[in-house]
């Protein structure tokens, strides 16, 4: 399985981006999708998760903002981000996985800056 993140970009605080991870080869297996996002010298961050059967979770500071969900029978990953902030600045990456840790992929990232 190979991802492939887009969509980000420099934008304004309060402006709204959505990025798109796209994936190739077989994912039968992968029952857990997610975004995270890593800041210039922070660790990395689980943004948004969302699991085959529909469970979506979001990290705190972005519920409300923030919607994962998918398309094309789940080879697409989107995140669609609103009033955004800078410090949502980071680089996100897209993360497949069949819930056991046993498979697993990364996407690279793809960088948003906001603005102040």
């Amino acid at each position: 399985v190979q991802l492939q993140a887009s969509g980000g970009g420099l934008v304004q605080t309060g402006g709204s981006l959505r990025l798109t991870c796209a994936a190739s080869g077989n994912i039968d297996n992968m029952n857990a999708m997610a975004w995270y996002r890593q800041a210039p010298g922070k660790r990395r961050e689980l943004v948004a998760s969302i699991t085959r059967g529909g469970a979506i979770n979001y990290t705190p500071s972005v519920r409300g903002r923030f919607t994962i969900s998918t398309g094309n029978a789940m080879k697409t990953l989107y995140l669609q981000m609103s009033s955004l902030k800078p410090e949502d600045t980071a680089v996100y990456s897209c993360y497949f996985s069949d819930g056991s840790g046993v498979e697993e992929y990364r996407g690279q990232g793809t960088l948003v800056t906001v603005s102040s």
